[in-house]
């Protein structure tokens, strides 16, 4: 399958959870060391047709081609991230119980955490110790990009971090080898978040 043809089928799958309501997230996956096709601004996700993906620069997060649609505003964020980790597809969502525990363990003007142990889920992670991870919960700026070097900066100080961001008010981003595992790391942590919430905070640090 294509890149476009993967953010298509991925775009209309997520819509259909809930995930991306209205024109909200987006989805990425790396074409080459330089490149990353990601589905345009303000689409539909339910929608979504090729003509609606971009491929923009990992480096400077620009759309390759000057008459390509405008790329989505979280672009920045995704190329943080590819430029970070070894990230093949990163996919951003409005997940109802991710962005509900992003909401309430975040702060608006500084980096908070969500601690997480002793979930079975966590194991779909990839992590080095499965049985505890400390995720990062960005404040949401108005602008996107300081969000996005703020991330990649923590990325690269925190090498072992889990492939998950959370941003306060906003949502959930996860990312992988391929779109698959991205997604399905996206599952696992959206499940997560829901057993929190049903545990009443009792979970959180």
């Amino acid at each position: 399958m294509s890149a476009g043809a993967t953010l298509v089928a991925a775009s209309r799958e997520l819509y259909q959870r809930g995930w991306l309501p209205g024109t909200a997230g987006n989805i990425s996956v790396r074409v080459s060391p330089e490149t990353a096709l990601i589905t345009a601004s303000g689409r539909d996700k339910g929608a979504l047709t090729e003509s609606d993906t971009v491929l923009v620069s990992v480096d400077t997060s620009a759309a390759v081609s000057p008459d390509a649609p405008r790329p989505s505003a979280e672009t920045t964020i995704h190329t943080a991230i590819y430029r970070a980790t070894k990230a093949e597809a990163v996919v951003h969502t409005h997940s109802p119980y991710a962005t509900a525990v992003a909401t309430l363990e975040g702060h608006r003007s500084q980096l908070s955490t969500v601690d997480i142990q002793g979930f079975e889920l966590l194991k779909g992670l990839g992590l080095r110790d499965p049985s505890a991870t400390t995720v990062p919960v960005f404040p949401n700026h108005a602008d996107v990009p300081r969000i996005a070097a703020e991330v990649e900066r923590y990325l690269i100080e925190h090498p072992d971090a889990p492939p998950v961001v959370l941003i306060e008010h906003h949502g959930l981003t996860t990312w992988g080898a391929d779109y698959a595992q991205a997604r399905n790391r996206m599952e696992c942590v959206e499940s997560i978040c829901q057993l929190l919430l049903l545990l009443k905070g009792r979970a959180f640090s």
